[in-house]
């Protein structure tokens, strides 16, 4: 369970970032988060990181607080970020040092399998596609099984094609551990395809605007009609958080008026 009680992020100098952010996420859960520019979704996983630390409130998983970095919360960036002087499967394997050889070797070949990378396991980080080289960041972060992954818009600079693959090896690799994830994104189908929750942030400071359930099955079908107005009550929902922060009002429900987002 990752728990995130009245949590609130001032920066020095006074600019308050994100204000009392209540949020709980069971073990295995999938949580999307959307807001528009400066709603602090990027603070907001600095502060489960451990990289960062709050202002007010408490943050914890399974009733401990984070206080720091932690081998229960792991993060993916935009870029996959591989160590060029290793392998594919030498950098996959990095958080498993602590494991037998054996072992080590039996987990990066399954996580290489289902990332759609078999026999690539020798290659140099510089021989690979942009796309290849995040199913080895997404490979290498859910290998140490962490309970927690935070992901921080990793498939924003790729192709559309591209970016849907990815879509279905991380779910892949989630079924088989059930990691509680966390993704930031600005892209509301990607939200609509993984999130079992899509939580809408509003700015200035950020907060949660409001919160849908994605009941849809899986495989999700972009083609479906129940997806697309799921992904039309998600847009509702931030041209919503937009319009009320600019007439500086409280708040809404997921009704509010559509506005382009």
């Amino acid at each position: 369970m990752l728990e995130l009680k009245s949590v609130s992020r001032v920066f020095p100098g006074g600019q308050q970032a994100l204000s009392d952010i209540n949020l709980e996420i069971p073990q295995g859960g999938i949580v999307a988060l959307v807001g528009g520019s400066g709603c602090g979704k990027t603070t907001l996983l600095r502060l489960i990181a451990g990289l960062d630390r709050p202002s007010a409130g408490t943050i914890a998983v399974d009733g401990s607080v984070i206080s720091g970095p932690s081998e229960e919360v792991g993060i993916i960036f935009q870029e996959p970020r591989l160590l060029p002087w290793l392998s594919v499967e030498e950098n996959i394997g990095f958080p498993l040092a602590h494991l037998s050889k054996d072992e080590r070797r039996e987990r990066v070949d399954r996580a290489l399998l289902r990332v759609g990378l078999g026999g690539l396991g020798k290659r140099w980080p510089r021989e690979l596609s942009g796309g290849q080289a995040q199913r080895v960041s997404i490979a290498r972060s859910l290998v140490a099984r962490p309970k927690v992954l935070l992901l921080d818009e990793p498939f924003s600079a790729l192709d559309a094609f591209t970016r849907a693959s990815l879509h279905d090896h991380l779910i892949a690799l989630w079924e088989a551990e059930r990691p509680t994830l966390v993704i930031v994104t600005h892209d509301v189908e990607e939200a609509a395809i993984l999130g079992d929750r899509v939580v809408v942030m509003q700015p200035h400071p950020g907060r949660i605007f409001t919160e849908f359930r994605v009941n849809l099955p899986r495989p999700r079908d972009r083609l479906d009609d129940a997806f697309h107005d799921t992904k039309r009550q998600i847009l509702k929902a931030l041209d919503g958080s937009l319009a009320t922060q600019q007439a500086n009002a409280k708040p809404a429900s997921s009704d509010a008026a559509a506005f382009w987002w």
